[in-house]
C-alpha cells in the first residue's frame, strides 16, 4: 500500500523547513487528515513533500486530536514531473467542471493553470469571489499532487481576461508551441512541430467567440483539431493533455 502523502509548504523560517534528522510539526490540515481521516498512529511512516519539488520519508512521533509531529528521516530524491512544460489556459467553467479539470490536469502533469474569463463562460467571477475560487482551485491542485505523487505543486494563476492572459511575456524555457483547441482547426496532433514547452488554450461550454479566436491567433496560437467529434470543455483539455503525453511525453 502506498504511504500517505502530505503537503508541507516551503517556509522562509528555517525552523519550518523539512530537514532530515529533525522533528517537524505538520500543518493543521495535514495533521487533521492524518489523525481524524486516516487514523494514523505513532510509528506510522508517511511521505512529506514541500511543493517545490522535494519529497521526504518521515515517521509520526506524536499525534493528537489537533496536531501531529514527525521525525524527518531522509529525502527520497523522487522526481515525477513531466518532461513537457505544459501551461493550460482554461476558460472558466461551471464550478464542478472547473474543479474536475484542475484536478485531472494536475494529474496529467501541467506546470501551470491560468483561468481565463471568456465571453461565453457561464460563470462570472470578480473581486473577492474570484480570489476565493482561485484559492480553492489551488487547494484542489495540492490535493491532486498528494494523490498522484507529484512533489511540485502547479500554480493556479489569478483569473485574467483572454487578452491579458495570452499577452504574458515569453518564458525563459525557450520557444513555445501554442495550441488552441478548435473542432474546425487546420492542424492535427500528428502535424505538430517538435517542442516540449506547450501552451494549451481551451474554451468554455460555448467555446471561444470569433473575436477571442482572433486574439489567440494574434498571440501565436494555432487551431488544433482533436478529431471529428465536438468534445465538451471538461473533456477537451484532458484529452489533449493525454494525447500530447502519448506522442512526446510521459506515456511513451
Amino acid at each position: 500500500m502506498a504511504l500517505p502523502r502530505f503537503h508541507c509548504p516551503v517556509s522562509a523560517d528555517v525552523a519550518g523547513r523539512l530537514v532530515p534528522g529533525t522533528s517537524f510539526t505538520l500543518p493543521d490540515e495535514a495533521a487533521h487528515h492524518a489523525a481524524r481521516v486516516l487514523r494514523l498512529a505513532v510509528g506510522d511512516e508517511v511521505l512529506l513533500f514541500d511543493g517545490a519539488g522535494r519529497e521526504y520519508r518521515a515517521v509520526l512521533s506524536e499525534i493528537g486530536k489537533r496536531d501531529a509531529r514527525v521525525d524527518v528521516l531522509e529525502e527520497t530524491g523522487t522526481d515525477r514531473e513531466s518532461r513537457l512544460i505544459l501551461t493550460l489556459y482554461q476558460a472558466l467553467q461551471s464550478a464542478d467542471k472547473m474543479d474536475y479539470t484542475v484536478q485531472k490536469a494536475v494529474e496529467l502533469g501541467v506546470a501551470r493553470i491560468v483561468p481565463v474569463d471568456s465571453r461565453r463562460s457561464v460563470v462570472r467571477l470578480s473581486g473577492e469571489r474570484a480570489a476565493k475560487r482561485v484559492a480553492h482551485w489551488q487547494g484542489v491542485a495540492v490535493s491532486a499532487c498528494e494523490q498522484c505523487g507529484r512533489n511540485k505543486v502547479p500554480e493556479v494563476a489569478p483569473i485574467a481576461s483572454l487578452a491579458a492572459a495570452l499577452g504574458e511575456p515569453a518564458s525563459a524555457h525557450g520557444p513555445r508551441l501554442r495550441l488552441m483547441l478548435d473542432p474546425l482547426g487546420g492542424t492535427t496532433l500528428d502535424q505538430l512541430p517538435p517542442g516540449e514547452q506547450i501552451d494549451l488554450l481551451v474554451g468554455a461550454e460555448g467555446g471561444l467567440d470569433p473575436e477571442e479566436e482572433a486574439v489567440a491567433r494574434a498571440a501565436g496560437f494555432v487551431g488544433l483539431r482533436l478529431g471529428p467529434r465536438v468534445l465538451r470543455t471538461e473533456t477537451a483539455a484532458l484529452t489533449a493533455l493525454a494525447a500530447l503525453h502519448a506522442l512526446r511525453g510521459d506515456f511513451r
